[in-house]
């Protein structure tokens, strides 16, 4: 069991974390045609935007209600309004994702009044579904605002339906999962007759894909329709503790059941969600899952003989830090150093003495004495300063190309990570080892044979 303490200092030095309206635009990203708007200045969304697209390497829809100093006092109704009015008419979106910022809660408007008025004036906006968002940045997390989002989601859209959809199910995927993940999750329920219904699926808007046409909104994803039918699916399959919250939501509204895997990283945890899977389609997990955790099991094999007794510092939010800590830890590694940027019921579990919240300053001074640093790209200049490597796992990731690729969930994607992360300590063990084995004086004896009896 660990202890989590949160770090005392007076400002953070070099963030670790990302804000919660960028954890719910990202998640408004996984909608079809959707159209993710901040509430706040436009240096807010700018920001926002740049990391996304150094990230991802795409063009990013993000728009903002351009806030000044005026209407900052006076009250946002009018960007509001007039930003969804331009948003509708220009880029004709099938939903528009409304997020706040540190600017415009901390003034505290009746955004949910705003929007009923605006409706009121305008009913060409009546069908239009617009989900509100509270999502201050002042507090939480990048994963929080993402969880907090696919909740609202889920509570303005899904319905409670009478007729079930044979083989349907909801896969409700945390923020840490990558566009790669999301297929590999995708591709196990389909390969036991099921179909998945995903939110938000950045496997269908952020993967990196060219487009017949351009569209000024997402590029992919699920649709309104598909989120309405949620409440017809067998159940309901969250992935990653954060995703709880959305998954009750769900049973509440529509009576679906959930199951919550804490992690899809390892041998243990895929297991079990093979087995779910069995249990709802009823039938045996195919031969190629058999043969591909055969294969991780060899690479756990393999891998062990580098990974024990390595020290390993690493910093990320909860859902991740916990995937990649429990991993290396079963691996023989220690966890020397856990940082994070939010509370989370994981956290407790951890397999190390202590899980901070703070920033990547506390993790640097923790990871003194590690072999390996495992933060995202803003890691690289502590990686520089003590010496020892980087493995890169989170956004952003801008300095490396195919993030949102980088497959860690399955059977398949495990075995990967090991192999990844393994070939990291092999590179920097042959760097530090000696050029060449020690050769004999030249006054040495020569070595007499063996007499044999």
């Amino acid at each position: 069991m660990a202890i989590v303490s949160t770090s005392k200092k007076a400002c953070t030095v070099n963030p670790l974390k990302m804000s919660q309206p960028m954890g719910g635009a990202l998640a408004f990203m996984g909608l079809a045609n959707c159209m993710p708007v901040l509430h706040g200045s436009q240096g807010c969304t700018a920001f926002g935007l740049v990391l996304f697209v150094r990230h991802f390497r795409e063009a990013i829809p993000l728009q903002t209600t351009a806030m000044n100093e005026v209407t900052t006092i006076m009250g946002g109704m009018d960007n509001i309004e007039q930003a969804l009015l331009n948003i509708n008419k220009r880029a004709q979106p099938e939903i528009i994702g409304l997020c706040t910022t540190g600017l415009t809660e901390t003034r505290s408007e009746d955004i949910h009044g705003d929007l009923k008025l605006i409706r009121q004036r305008h009913p060409e906006l009546a069908k239009l579904p617009i989900v509100f968002v509270d999502t201050p940045d002042f507090k939480d997390a990048f994963q929080d605002g993402w969880s907090k989002t696919v909740a609202r989601i889920i509570e303005e859209l899904a319905t409670k339906t009478t007729e079930a959809i044979p083989g349907q199910v909801n896969l409700l995927p945390g923020s840490h999962l990558t566009a790669a993940d999301i297929e590999e999750i995708m591709e196990m329920i389909e390969a036991f007759g099921l179909t998945a219904v995903v939110l938000p699926d950045l496997s269908g808007s952020l993967d990196g894909h060219i487009p017949e046409q351009f569209t000024p909104t997402t590029l992919g994803g699920t649709t309104v329709d598909e989120v309405r039918s949620m409440g017809s699916s067998l159940a309901t399959l969250a992935i990653g503790q954060q995703m709880e919250r959305a998954a009750l939501e769900l049973e509440m509204r529509t009576g679906v059941s959930y199951t919550v895997f804490d992690r899809l990283t390892g041998l243990d945890a895929n297991d079990r969600f093979l087995m779910t899977l069995s249990g709802l389609s009823g039938r045996p997990v195919p031969l190629k899952y058999r043969r591909q955790r055969s294969q991780l099991v060899d690479a756990m094999l393999d891998g062990h003989f580098y990974f024990g007794g390595k020290k390993v510092a690493i910093g990320a939010e909860p859902d991740l830090l916990w995937s990649l800590g429990t991993l290396m830890s079963e691996l023989g590694c220690e966890i020397a150093a856990a940082v994070t940027t939010t509370y989370s019921p994981q956290l407790e579990k951890m397999p190390c003495a202590e899980v901070l919240i703070g920033d990547l300053e506390d993790l640097e001074l923790r990871a003194k004495d590690c072999d390996l640093l495992v933060t995202h790209s803003h890691g690289r200049q502590a990686s520089e300063r003590l010496g020892i490597p980087l493995f890169r796992a989170g956004l952003p990731c801008f300095d490396r190309l195919g993030a949102n690729h980088r497959l860690s969930v399955g059977y398949r994607g495990t075995r990967d990570l090991i192999f990844q992360i393994g070939n990291v300590f092999l590179e920097h063990s042959h760097e530090n080892a000696p050029d060449s084995w020690p050769l004999p004086e030249a006054n040495d004896e020569p070595a007499t044979q063996a007499q044999t009896v």
